[in-house]
């Protein structure tokens, strides 16, 4: 279903204001929590971090081949090999949050800018089939706040171990 104006502009204040929540939740976290992983296979922090960083620069991608492309394939990834293979933990944080800030501003910017008939595109995920703009959308504008409710888990799992 097509998002209306007013949905959209609604997603798109919660897609703007996403870096200055995760940012938010990493600053209450202690430095010796930052790295520290509440169970086997999950993630600390600093990982979450540098997680948000690589799934916004893939994203500012996905969403410019959804508006521009005719049928675009958007290629799913397994994020825990990311932080595998990527090794999170050695990768600076703040770097990652810059990197955060500038893609999501960036591309905020050049969705504002877009006319309505712009929107309404779909395309296909090797993941999940068909995947519009609308669904971009609504899952990036969530995908911060829900990344920083984990960050804040994380911490009250280190405070009551």
């Amino acid at each position: 279903m097509a998002l209306g104006m007013s949905e959209l502009d609604a997603y798109l204040k919660r897609y703007g204001s996403g870096p200055s929540l995760l940012r938010a939740a990493w600053s209450e976290v202690p430095a010796e929590a930052r790295q520290w992983r509440p169970g086997e296979g999950r993630w600390s922090g600093h990982e979450i971090v540098v997680h948000c960083a690589d799934s916004e620069t893939y994203g500012a991608t996905r969403i410019r081949l959804l508006l521009a492309e005719k049928e675009p394939l958007i290629i799913g990834y397994d994020e825990n090999e990311w932080a595998r293979r990527f090794d999170y933990h050695g990768q600076d944080v703040e770097l990652a949050f810059r990197t955060i800030e500038a893609v999501r501003a960036h591309t905020v910017t050049m969705l504002r800018r877009l006319p309505a008939e712009a929107w309404g595109r779909v395309g296909r995920h090797t993941d999940s089939g068909p995947y519009s703009d609308n669904d971009w959308l609504r899952i990036y504008a969530e995908h911060l706040e829900v990344h920083a409710r984990q960050i804040r888990r994380n911490l009250e799992a280190w405070r009551a171990r």
